[in-house]
């Protein structure tokens, strides 16, 4: 059974498209096109209620939510590829905690970032100067915390690459390219040298080619 990811082109779609990339895992790609409102549309709400992305469609079994399809692609296919969840409790929950850390404090202000510099433009909407100011100061003050964590590791969880690492890719992407902010990265040693590795991984450099932005 090949499985089915919707909306591989948009950056949070990306996180779960590289983890099957990879794993190894062989899938098939439904494009969305968000801007023309076909997330809304009564057939993709029948298997993504909020109408958001992504979804992956495993068979009859569905599930949305992008990091927890990488969660549930590294479990599934744990026996192939790297394994990206780590090897004992205490890694695992390292990971678990990285993740968090993506959702919750990394990924709201680049998010932010990504709507009002990226977006904003293309729906003729205006640029909140207030918003990109206070939202660069913000991941800021969380990439001197990833500095710090990563002059003690490799990579976020400890010195193996996991789904912490891979979860801040298709946005970083963003804040190096179309954001123009690549600095906030560049200026901070061990956060530059952890983005050179995860950013050069054959499976990201896969899927940012094969799956351009669509901006």
């Amino acid at each position: 059974m090949v499985l089915t990811i919707y909306a591989p082109l948009f950056a949070s779609s990306k996180r779960a498209v590289v983890t099957l990339v990879e794993k190894g895992v062989e899938f098939e790609t439904v494009n969305v096109d968000l801007m023309k409102g076909e997330q809304r549309q009564p057939e993709y709400m029948a298997i993504q209620p909020f109408g958001k992305i992504p979804v992956l469609v495993d068979g009859d079994y569905k599930i949305f939510e992008s990091r927890a399809i990488m969660r549930y692609i590294a479990e599934k296919y744990r026996s192939q590829g790297p394994d990206l969840l780590g090897k004992t409790i205490e890694e695992r929950g390292q990971v678990e905690q990285w993740l968090d850390v993506e959702a919750t404090s990394y990924h709201p202000p680049l998010l932010a970032l990504t709507l009002n510099i990226v977006f904003a433009p293309l729906m003729g909407f205006p640029a909140d100067e207030k918003v990109i100011k206070e939202s660069e100061e913000k991941l800021g003050e969380v990439l001197d915390v990833y500095d710090a964590q990563l002059s003690k590791n490799e990579y976020l969880a400890g010195d193996f690459v996991s789904l912490a690492d891979l979860a801040h890719l298709p946005f970083t992407e963003y804040l190096v390219g179309a954001i123009g902010k690549g600095y906030m990265i560049k200026d901070r040693k061990h956060v530059s040298a952890w983005w050179d590795k995860i950013s050069n991984r054959a499976a990201w450099k896969e899927v940012s080619e094969k799956y351009a932005l669509p901006v």
